[in-house]
C-alpha cells in the first residue's frame, strides 16, 4: 500500500493550494491605467518623500505635499501600494508606505502626475 503524500489527509497543505490565486501579490504590479506612460497634465505641483522611523523601528517612507482631497488620497495609496507591493495607509494629508521607496517612487508618482519631487 502507498501513501499519496499529495493529496487528502496526509498533506496539511492541500487545501491552501487552491487558495494560492487570491493572496495578493507580491511582485510589484504597474498596471497603465495606474502609471501611465505619458504623465497627465493636471497634476500636483510637487510631492515631498521623506524616510521615517515607523512603529517598532521599521521604516516608512512618506509623502507630503500632494494636497489632494481624501478620496483622491486613497486612490493614490491603492495605485502607489500595487506599483511597490508594499502597504500603507493615509495619515491625514500624507501617504505612509511601509519600507524604503525613496529610489523607486519618485519615478511612479511623475507618471501620476506630480511635476516635482523633492527629497525631505
Amino acid at each position: 500500500m502507498t501513501k499519496q503524500k499529495d493529496k487528502g489527509f496526509n498533506n496539511p497543505f492541500a487545501r491552501l493550494e487552491g487558495l494560492r490565486d487570491t493572496l495578493p501579490s507580491t511582485k510589484p504590479q504597474v498596471r497603465r491605467e495606474d502609471f501611465p506612460e505619458e504623465p497627465p497634465p493636471q497634476g500636483p505641483e510637487r510631492a515631498v518623500v521623506r524616510l521615517e522611523a515607523g512603529r517598532g523601528d521599521k521604516e516608512v517612507t512618506v509623502v507630503e505635499g500632494l494636497g489632494l482631497p481624501g478620496a483622491e488620497l486613497e486612490a493614490w495609496l491603492q495605485a502607489l501600494q500595487r506599483g511597490l507591493a508594499c502597504r500603507g495607509s493615509v495619515e491625514g494629508e500624507r501617504l505612509v508606505l511601509q519600507g524604503d521607496h525613496r529610489f523607486t517612487l519618485p519615478d511612479l508618482l511623475l507618471r501620476r502626475g506630480v511635476k516635482r519631487v523633492v527629497h525631505g
